[in-house]
C-alpha cells in the first residue's frame, strides 16, 4: 500500500474521529460552539442593547433578570424557554440580561450554540463541566419537526440523563412555539395515534422541562412608539412628536406588522437619514 493511500485512510480517520478538543480559554465573557472541528471561539464584543431599552417586556425583563442574577451567585435557578411573537426582543432579552448581570461585577458566561449542533452538546457540556466559571447555554429559534430527533439530545442539558445538568450550567432557549413543535402536528399525531395522550408526550414533555416559561406577545400602538422613543432618547436623536408619529406609523403600515424588531429598523432609518451614529 502506497504512503499516499495511508496517508488519505488517516486523514479519512481523523474526520470520522477528531482529535478532542484541548481544554478551552475560559477568559472571555462569550462563546460560540462550532464543529467541525469541534471548538469554543471566543466572541470579544457581543452585540446587544441596553436592557432599559427593551419596551414592554417587563415582566419576562425583570424574571429573567433576577432568575440570572440568583445563578451568576451559586443560587439555584430554572433553565428557561421565551417563546411567542417574533421580533419582540427574546434573544435580545438574553443577550442584555447577559450584559446587565457583567456590568453588576457578577462573573457570568454566555455560550451560544446551533439548533442543528443539539447532537454534540454532551461533549460541550463535559467541557463546561470542567470549567471553574458559571455559563448560561444559549439557543436560539428552536423548534423540532415532526422527524426531528435533535430533541433527545436536549435533555442532557435539562433535567434528563444520568449525569444531569451541571451545576454551573444554566440552560436558555427561545422559540416562536410553546410546546418547541407546531401545533398542527400535535393535534394530527393526537387525531392518528392509538393512545393520543403518549403520541405527543415525549416532545411536549420537553418544554416542560423548563422551570420558566416566559411569554412575549405582539405589542399595541402605544408599546411600539414608546420603543422609537425610547431609542431616539438614549441616542439623543430629537423630532417633533407629531412627525416622529407620522413617520413611525407609516413605516410599520409598510411593514404590516408591529414588533420591538420592526421599531428598531425604523429607528435604523430614522437615524440614518438624520446623520446620527447608533
Amino acid at each position: 500500500m502506497s504512503d499516499d493511500t495511508l496517508r488519505r485512510i488517516a486523514e479519512a480517520l481523523e474526520r470520522l474521529s477528531p482529535a478532542p478538543l484541548p481544554a478551552p480559554d475560559f477568559s472571555a465573557d462569550a462563546f460560540v460552539w462550532h464543529l467541525g472541528p469541534e471548538r469554543l471561539d471566543p466572541v470579544e464584543k457581543v452585540a446587544h442593547v441596553d436592557l432599559s431599552l427593551l419596551i414592554g417586556v417587563n415582566r419576562a425583563r425583570d424574571t429573567l433578570l433576577e432568575n440570572t442574577l440568583r445563578f451568576a451567585q451559586g443560587l439555584p435557578a430554572n433553565n428557561a424557554l421565551l417563546w411567542g411573537a417574533r421580533g419582540m426582543g427574546k434573544s435580545s432579552l438574553v443577550k442584555a440580561v447577559h450584559a446587565e448581570v457583567l456590568r453588576r461585577g457578577l462573573p457570568l458566561k454566555i455560550v451560544e450554540m446551533q439548533r442543528e449542533d443539539l447532537p454534540s452538546v454532551s461533549r460541550l457540556l463535559n467541557h463546561l463541566r470542567r470549567a471553574d466559571a458559571r455559563f448560561v447555554l444559549f439557543c436560539d429559534d428552536l423548534s423540532f419537526s415532526h422527524d426531528d430527533q435533535h430533541y433527545k439530545s436536549l435533555k442532557a442539558v435539562l433535567d434528563g440523563g444520568i449525569e444531569g445538568r451541571p451545576d454551573n450550567v444554566l440552560f436558555y432557549a427561545t422559540s416562536n412555539r410553546r410546546h418547541l413543535m407546531p401545533r398542527d402536528m400535535i393535534e394530527n399525531e393526537r387525531s392518528s395515534a392509538i393512545n393520543p395522550a403518549e403520541a405527543v408526550e415525549e416532545k411536549v414533555s420537553l418544554s416542560d422541562r423548563f422551570g420558566l416559561w416566559l411569554g412575549f406577545h405582539p405589542c399595541s400602538q402605544d408599546e411600539y412608539l414608546e420603543m422609537i422613543r425610547g431609542y431616539c432618547a438614549a441616542h439623543d436623536l430629537h423630532l417633533p412628536e407629531d412627525q416622529l408619529r407620522a413617520e413611525a406609523i407609516e413605516w410599520q403600515a409598510t411593514r404590516g406588522a408591529r414588533s420591538g424588531r420592526v421599531a428598531w429598523q425604523f429607528f435604523t432609518d430614522l437615524a440614518g437619514r438624520h446623520g446620527v451614529r447608533i
